[in-house]
């Protein structure tokens, strides 16, 4: 099967959410619902026996499905590569560390210079905060960080359009 990256993570995704699905269906089909008389004769109430066995396979199948699937996607992510020669897992690690950076640069950017009277009973002043950074120079940085990242990911995209052949 003809495919690439990005149809392959939602493939993988949709997989998962059957997955999901058919786990909560086996739950409800673990046991078989017998009623038994003083006498010794069965009623059967609830049979799953045979619905627990088809959903049990079907369950394995996609289960391998998925493993293939995030197998080929680890795999693909390790040897597609970028132009700066760096693989997408390689680059996906600099992104999230890129964002964890920008939190912080964002939080430095809500700060503001903040002055404010202190009276005491004999004595009043003002207490001064100012920021210990430049302030434009801080969303430059921030900018030049987001504009990496937004770079970063469009040659992912580019990268996770790429087709290749894949066995189910």
């Amino acid at each position: 099967m003809k495919t690439n990256l990005a149809n392959l993570m939602n493939m993988v995704s949709e997989y998962e959410r059957n997955l999901n699905t058919i786990n909560s269906q086996l739950r409800s089909h673990v046991y078989t619902t017998t009623i038994e008389e003083l006498d010794g004769k069965k009623n059967i109430v609830e049979d799953y026996r045979e619905a627990f066995k088809d959903e049990f396979i079907e369950y394995n199948e996609l289960f391998e499905k998925i493993q293939i699937a995030k197998q080929v996607i680890a795999q693909k992510n390790s040897e597609l590569k970028l132009s700066n020669g760096d693989t997408i897992a390689d680059t996906l690690i600099t992104i999230n560390l890129l964002r964890k950076k920008m939190l912080l640069l964002e939080s430095f950017l809500n700060e503001k210079n903040s002055k404010r009277r202190i009276t005491e009973v004999n004595n009043s002043y003002f207490e001064s905060k100012e920021v210990n950074f430049d302030t434009k120079a801080m969303k430059e940085v921030y900018n030049k960080i987001q504009q990496e990242i937004q770079s970063l990911e469009f040659e992912i995209s580019k990268l996770n359009s790429k087709e290749f052949d894949v066995l189910f």
